[in-house]
């Protein structure tokens, strides 16, 4: 498990590209067989990224890192398939998972493992962690069940769908925040105008992206803005402190998870787009 330090935005003000990408781009997160995970200690939010293949891929514990017996000990997760047909075993009981279909698994289950319906085309699996006090149950929902709301317009090459899975009418949670946003072809903008939300972190998973296409995400504080050069099916992990918004070669989906003081979808400090530099 690969670990990532919280970094502060005087620091972030003097980072060159390569500072920048190795502080809050994943790269990496799926190769075939194996569990991808890396610990931000933003929020402690943990994301990763599971291929099974052959055989199935367990959940499994750093115990040096985390300091537990198994994963989901003091811990919660959500789980998104961003590819074909899988499955993920909960304690023995199985869950069929179609493409975009997320799960929900709360602390206390031990045993949680991932699989492929079929190892020639395997099931692709994103997912976010966060710390857990409370037991909530596990639970499924695929999209057609999540939250949607429409947003933007074709004028501000922003029209997209907001699927809330995790929230806090949706699937419940201790702390953890997940859903899709979907762009319309034709709409390479997301999240601007744009906002902060100083009491949650966030972490973008872009995906569904043409090989040649990439997405500059924008971060920063609203002042000092930078941006990050992201290809299919990397993410970014987005700081209380920085903005988070994105434009485009052509449409794409993300995933966004959040963790923090609160659950509250709309807690947001707007910027007004007079203020970005």
């Amino acid at each position: 498990m690969e670990i990532r330090y919280a970094t502060n935005p005087t620091e972030a003000k003097s980072y060159d590209t390569t500072r920048l990408r190795s502080e809050y781009l994943i790269e990496d997160l799926f190769v075939p067989g194996e569990l991808k995970l890396v610990y931000s200690h933003v929020d402690r939010i943990i994301t990763g990224g599971v291929i099974p293949t052959n055989e199935p891929v367990a959940l499994v514990a750093d115990a040096k890192e985390m300091g537990a017996a198994f994963f989901l000990e003091r811990r919660e997760i959500g789980i998104i398939n961003v590819g074909p047909k899988g499955s993920v075993t909960v304690d023995g009981t199985v869950y069929e998972m179609d493409f975009r279909d997320c799960l929900y698994v709360g602390l206390g289950n031990k045993e949680v493992t991932f699989a492929s319906a079929d190892a020639a085309s395997p099931a692709r699996f994103y997912l976010n962690s966060t710390p857990a006090h409370k037991q909530y149950p596990t639970a499924k929902s695929p999209i057609s069940e999540a939250t949607p709301q429409h947003l933007g317009s074709i004028n501000t090459s922003n029209e997209r769908t907001i699927y809330k899975y995790i929230h806090e009418a949706g699937i419940q949670s201790c702390q953890l925040v997940m859903g899709m946003t979907l762009l319309k072809p034709g709409n390479m903008w997301n999240t601007m105008p744009c906002h902060t939300h100083n009491r949650r972190a966030e972490v973008y998973f872009y995906f569904e992206m043409p090989e040649d296409g990439v997405v500059f995400h924008m971060m920063g504080e609203p002042q000092e803005t930078r941006h990050l050069v992201v290809r299919n099916e990397q993410a970014v992990i987005s700081p209380s402190w920085s903005i988070h918004s994105g434009v485009g070669t052509s449409n794409y989906t993300f995933i966004w998870g959040m963790a923090g003081e609160n659950q509250v979808f709309a807690d947001m400090d707007p910027v007004a787009m007079q203020e970005l530099r």
